[in-house]
Parts: C-alpha cells; sequence; structure tokens
C-alpha cells in the first residue's frame, strides 16, 4: 500500500482528535499512579486495550489479511515496533534522562519519520518546504519546552538513557512507515496484534519491578480501565487508519500536537504555570505545520 496519501477533512480531524486524547493522557496517568505503581498502570491499560480490541477483531471475523496478499513477517515487526519495543526502551531510559529530553524525543519521530518515507514510500518524497516544515515545527516544540529540553540528569549512564529514547522514536517512525507498506489487512486486527504483543513485554516487567498487582481500588480500575480505552485502544486503532491511509509523515504530525494538550490542559486542569514562551511556540508549529501540509492544507480549503 504504497500509493500517494489521501489527506481529507477526515484525516486532519483525526490528527486533531489522537493530538488532544494524547495530550490529556498525562493528567488521567498522573491520577491513576496514585493508585498503583507505574509498570502496573501501564500493564493495566495495555492488558485492557490489548483485551477488548482482540474481542471486536474476533467479532468481526478474526481476519486479519483482506486480500490475497499476506505479509505475516512484516506485520510482526510492525507490531513489535509499534508497542513492545519503544515500551521497554522508554521504560528504561527515563531512569537515566529527564522528563523533558524524554518530550523532545517523541517529538523528534516527525523528523525521523520524513527521510525515511522518502527513500520507502514513493507517494512521501522529500520537498524543501515540507522539510523546512518539520524542522520550524520541532523547534517550537524544544521552545515549548523550555530550557530544559537537553539539560543533564546527572546520570553516570545518561548517554545510553538518551540512546534508548531516540531509539524508542525511531521505532515508532519505523512502525508508521512500514505500516504503509503492509498488503490490504483488517485495521482492527493490526491493532490488536500490536497490543497483544505489547502486552507479552508490559506484564512481565511489571511482575518483575513490583511483584504482583496491587489493589488500585475503584477509583484506580476506573482510571486504568478509561486508559486503556480512550488513548490506547481508540487511539492505537485511529493511529493506524491516518497512517495507513494519510501516511506517516502526515501521521507525525501529532507528535508536534502532543505536548502544547499537554500543557495547556495542565494549565486549565491542574493550575500549572504557562511558560511565557507559548505563544511563539504556538506560531512556530502552526507555521511548520502549514509549510510541511502546504499541498495538503491548499486541497482541503480551495478542492484543488
Amino acid at each position: 500500500m504504497t500509493q500517494t496519501p489521501d489527506i481529507t477533512g477526515k484525516s486532519w480531524a483525526m490528527i486533531a482528535t489522537l493530538g488532544f486524547v494524547w495530550g490529556g493522557t498525562f493528567l488521567v496517568q498522573a491520577m491513576a499512579l496514585e493508585t498503583a505503581p507505574p509498570f502496573w498502570v501501564a500493564a493495566g491499560r495495555i492488558g485492557f486495550a490489548a483485551t477488548l480490541t482482540a474481542l471486536v477483531w474476533l467479532a468481526r471475523g478474526g481476519r486479519m489479511f483482506t486480500a490475497e496478499d499476506t505479509n505475516w513477517p512484516t506485520l510482526t515487526l510492525v507490531a513489535v515496533l509499534s508497542a513492545a519495543a519503544p515500551f521497554m526502551l522508554i521504560a528504561w531510559g527515563q531512569q537515566y534522562v529527564t522528563s523533558s529530553f524524554t518530550g523532545v524525543s517523541m517529538a523528534a519521530v516527525a523528523l525521523i519519520v520524513l527521510p525515511m518515507a522518502h527513500f520507502l514510500l514513493p507517494g512521501e518524497r522529500m520537498t524543501w518546504r515540507k522539510t523546512l516544515g518539520f524542522i520550524i515545527g520541532f523547534a517550537g516544540i524544544v521552545l515549548l519546552i523550555g530550557p530544559g529540553a537537553f539539560a543533564s540528569s546527572g546520570a553516570g549512564i545518561e548517554p545510553l538513557g538518551r540512546l534508548a529514547c531516540l531509539s524508542a522514536a525511531g521505532c515508532y517512525a519505523t512502525s508508521s512507515v512500514l505500516m504503509r507498506r503492509l498488503p490490504p489487512l483488517d485495521p482492527v486486527g493490526l491493532s490488536a496484534a500490536t497490543l497483544l504483543i505489547g502486552s507479552a513485554v508490559v506484564i512481565p516487567l511489571a511482575l518483575v519491578s513490583h511483584g504482583l498487582p496491587p489493589d488500585p481500588g475503584s477509583k484506580g480500575l476506573m482510571l486504568i480501565a478509561l486508559l486503556g480505552l480512550v488513548p490506547t485502544a481508540a487511539a492505537n486503532l485511529l493511529r493506524i487508519i491516518v497512517a495507513r491511509t494519510a501516511g506517516p509523515v502526515f501521521m507525525s504530525l501529532t507528535n508536534y500536537q502532543v505536548p502544547v494538550w499537554s500543557v495547556l490542559l495542565g494549565a486549565l486542569v491542574l493550575g500549572e504555570p504557562l511558560p511565557p514562551t507559548l505563544l511563539w511556540a504556538l506560531l512556530m508549529i502552526l507555521t511548520g505545520v502549514a509549510l510541511s501540509q502546504y499541498g495538503a492544507l491548499r486541497r482541503l480549503f480551495t478542492g484543488r
């Protein structure tokens, strides 16, 4: 599936929804972490999402590929790179780097996707406008995060921690590109595969790190179920649909939105201070999006 990306008004609505949902996830996760250890929050979240998505997939017939063409090796690699590998890399890397650097690493997905898609997907060629737009957008994220974006944590093996976070970003970028190259398949099936493989990694990791799962109480269970339903199960399916139709380069615009929504919702809900650079950062991010997606925006508003 390597034809020219089909970017429509629905595509823009989907990435806007993803940006808002994933940006708001930090708020819900912060409350869930008050009821259970971090790896069990992650395990509960992805385990709930995997079970729900797999049940929906089986109810739809449990078929993965929808045409005669099949590519199970690539599908398995996509599933590993979408959830299992980045979950492990981020969980290990965050022990030795600042949270700001982790945020910058995730924003870097957009920059990593760009050259990969250029060489692997015929419909995603790099242009000077697209490249400049992504660089400006990334600079806006760095400005939003502030001086701590590349600050040192002081950990002795911090370089390895940073490499782990950047490797996680590379996993997300690679999985998005490879996802576009898969033959026709059921998006619910692909979503179930990524979440089931992710569960097979995260749940044992939680057992080793924290022992048996504690009782999070009714509030904790509700929060973990919410995390599993909306930003994991539903958003993962939406991500697959966008990557398969509009392409990985367009999908990567979500990574520029998440930090913005995280900052705004933190201020509105938790009363956190807004950074003084917020407006300038927003201007840079919007300019970057406009430049990188000039053709898609023109078609959206003019129909040509």
